[in-house]
């Protein structure tokens, strides 16, 4: 079960979108995808938590990380192959022992917590909380986003992440965004 969370090597520069819920992570991967003519890998927890929500199971369970994990990484090696110098992600294991942890007092299951601490990116792309929440099926705290954003920006000081804070409209951190892929690519 181990390797089906390990990052497959590759030659690529990778670059994680990491935050609370709600702050445009998944808009931004979409848009420095089609920038760079690249692929991005979506976050597979959406796609698994609302398959639940469907059949009426409303809850993320201690006993769903893992799975979730293996989607996450699978998608992100199956990417990996197709992409450029670059693959954008929309999220990381390390985001997944974040609300692992939030949500499950302090929990987060060893194995996950290896791999998450483990697999390497070259830049994280940390996003504030400065836009308006947006409500959908699975995003559930609205009140929290401060506490969250500032546990997201602690775990990326704690492990010694590269990562850069992307602050204002959509404009502006697609701009900043850019600006900081471009000097891993020599650009």
């Amino acid at each position: 079960m181990e390797e089906k969370l390990k990052q497959k090597p590759a030659d690529i520069i990778k670059v994680v979108l990491f935050g609370p819920e709600s702050t445009g992570k998944t808009t931004l991967a979409q848009e420095l995808a089609n920038h760079y003519q690249t692929e991005w890998v979506p976050e597979y927890a959406r796609e698994y938590l609302q398959e639940k929500w469907n059949k009426e199971q409303r809850t993320c369970e201690p006993h769903d990380l893992l799975p979730i994990a293996e989607g996450q990484i699978r998608l992100e090696n199956y990417l990996t192959e197709k992409a450029n110098d670059l693959l954008i992600c929309d999220t990381d294991l390390l985001e997944t022992k974040v609300y692992s942890e939030a949500y499950y007092l302090g929990y987060c299951d060893p194995i996950l917590e290896k791999y998450a601490l483990q697999n390497r990116y070259d830049l994280y792309l940390l996003t504030s909380i400065d836009i308006p929440w947006e409500k959908d099926d699975l995003r559930d705290k609205p009140n929290e986003r401060e506490r969250m954003f500032l546990y997201f920006k602690e775990t990326l000081e704690k492990y010694d992440r590269n990562f850069i804070i992307l602050n204002g409209d959509n404009g502006k951190r697609l701009a900043l965004a850019i600006k900081s892929i471009d000097k891993f690519l020599g650009k």
